[in-house]
């Protein structure tokens, strides 16, 4: 790429079979660092990595670099590429996980190519703590770092995610996971816990109600972008981070206030990304469309 990367994400890439109540479909691209890095090339020069089988798809590869990501992180090894497979509910709020097979994934060790070690912005998906540190420590001097996380690590790496914790900017978690990570049921108190273990900022997701963002006393709510339909939920959360952490390279400003707007821009793109399946409409998507939907939707705040 003849931009340096500005962002880096790490993440998981899979090929899914996703089932919702208005069509399945089998054999789609998926992954974290899938969604995390579509959104953000909308923004900035964004840099892939994760890892894939030799049986992963060209046109899958082609969707990247189409996008303008940065490809040099991407690894491939011999063998399968992670899969997971789910059925969402009626309400679309609940999902259950059908299978789920690590395969190339079980093994995935990143390594940073020089292009990315100067990188100013990280965003660590959501891997193991002890792989998302890996990836932290060949970075030279991230301006900022954002960290995504879950209940299995809160379970079974409670040691090495405290560890990561105290490094980053930003933790991102849910409000089971705030609340499973700190014994504290209020998300006021949880989100002040994490901070006191390292964190600036702390960014509760709350699914269709939106996020919270807290920094020091000050807590900014904002609500998920309205929509009539969705048709496919998966991956609205890494895209929120990716188009989130794209908007916030691109602004040059790693403060509260370029937070609060690159999370407008975070919501709005993940309410783009859930109106189709896989990332299907993230690639046809336009900046256009993207900076109407925000100022819609800057207009609905109150």
């Amino acid at each position: 790429m003849s931009n340096p990367v500005q962002l880096t994400i790490v993440g998981s890439i899979g090929i899914d079979t996703v089932e919702t109540p208005l069509d399945k479909r089998v054999d789609i691209l998926g992954g974290s660092a899938s969604f995390a890095c579509i959104a953000a090339s909308y923004f900035t020069q964004t840099g892939m990595v994760g890892v894939v089988g030799t049986d992963f798809p060209e046109k899958y590869r082609s969707c990247y670099i189409d996008a303008g990501i940065d490809i040099e992180g991407l690894q491939v090894e011999e063998g399968q590429t992670f899969r997971w497979s789910g059925v969402y509910e009626q309400n679309m709020d609940v999902r259950r996980t059908l299978s789920t097979e690590l395969n190339v994934f079980e093994h995935f060790s990143p390594e940073m190519p020089a292009a990315y070690i100067n990188s100013p912005y990280l965003l660590l998906g959501n891997i193991s703590p002890e792989l998302q540190l890996h990836v932290l420590n060949q970075i030279a001097d991230p301006q900022f770092v954002m960290a995504d996380t879950m209940d299995l690590w809160i379970n079974i790496s409670r040691p090495k995610l405290v560890e990561l914790i105290e490094r980053v900017t930003m933790l991102t978690i849910n409000e089971s996971e705030a609340r499973k990570l700190t014994e504290e049921h209020s998300l006021v108190k949880a989100a002040r816990e994490i901070m006191r273990m390292g964190p600036q900022y702390v960014l509760i997701k709350k699914g269709e109600h939106g996020s919270m963002l807290f920094s020091g006393e000050h807590i900014c709510l904002l609500p998920a972008f309205p929509l009539g339909d969705v048709v496919d939920p998966t991956g609205a959360g890494d895209t929120f981070a990716g188009a989130l952490m794209g908007a916030l390279a691109a602004g040059g400003k790693a403060d509260e206030a370029g937070l609060r707007q690159a999370m407008i821009y975070g919501t709005v793109v993940a309410s783009f990304g859930v109106q189709d399946f896989s990332v299907d409409r993230l690639l046809a998507l336009t900046k256009e469309e993207i900076e109407s939907r925000a100022t819609l939707y800057r207009s609905m705040l109150c």
